[in-house]
C-alpha cells in the first residue's frame, strides 16, 4: 500500500478482534516511528509496548473508562524524555516531534492492516504509574493497536478552499 492510500484508510478504531498483531508488523509500526523526524534530531521519544492484558484494562481505566483501549491486543504510551526544548518559533518541541512520529506509526499500521486510534483522553499521572514511567518524562499519546472489527466511514473534511491559501493568509 502506498503513503497516500493509506493516509486515506487510516480511520480510529475503537472495536479490535481478539487477534494478536504479529511481531513483524508491530516491529515496522515501531521502525515507523523511530524513523520520523525530530527538532535537532533529538528524538527525544520512548515507546512503551503493552501487550499485557491486566496492564491493557488499567490503562483504559486511566484513559477514562474507554474499555476498547484495554481491548486492543497492544497499547503504545508514546512518552517524552525531553520536555523543555523550545524551538524558534516558541513552541516546545516534544509535542509537535512525538505527534510526527505517532502519525508515522498510524499510517505504518494502516498499511499492515491495523487499526489505531490516538487516545489523548488520559490521567497522565495514572498511566505514568502503570508504567513505571518516571515523573520527569510525559506521556503524549496512547495508541492501541490491533486487527479492526469495525470499519468505520470517513469523517466529514472540510474543502481544501476552506482551509489553503497561497502566498498570504487572505
Amino acid at each position: 500500500m502506498d503513503v497516500y492510500e493509506a493516509i486515506g484508510r487510516r480511520r480510529s478504531i475503537r472495536k479490535y478482534q481478539p487477534r494478536k498483531v504479529e511481531n513483524d508488523k508491530l516491529d515496522r509500526v515501531l521502525e515507523a516511528g523511530r524513523l520520523a523526524p525530530s527538532a535537532k534530531n533529538l528524538q527525544e521519544w520512548r515507546f512503551v509496548v503493552v501487550r499485557d492484558e491486566g496492564r491493557r484494562k488499567r490503562l483504559a481505566e486511566a484513559a477514562k473508562g474507554q474499555t476498547f483501549v484495554g481491548e486492543a491486543p497492544v497499547v503504545i504510551a508514546a512518552c517524552a524524555t525531553v520536555t523543555d526544548y523550545v524551538m524558534t518559533c516558541g513552541q516546545l518541541t516534544y509535542p509537535i516531534d512525538l505527534a510526527i512520529a505517532v502519525d508515522h506509526m498510524t499510517l505504518a499500521a494502516a498499511a499492515e492492516g491495523l487499526g489505531t486510534c490516538w487516545i489523548g483522553a488520559f490521567y497522565e499521572e495514572e498511566v505514568k504509574r502503570i508504567l513505571k514511567i518516571p515523573p520527569e518524562v510525559r506521556v503524549v499519546a496512547l495508541l492501541p493497536i490491533g486487527y479492526p472489527a469495525e470499519e468505520p466511514s470517513a469523517r466529514p473534511r472540510k474543502e481544501r478552499d476552506d482551509i489553503v491559501t497561497f502566498e498570504t493568509w487572505s
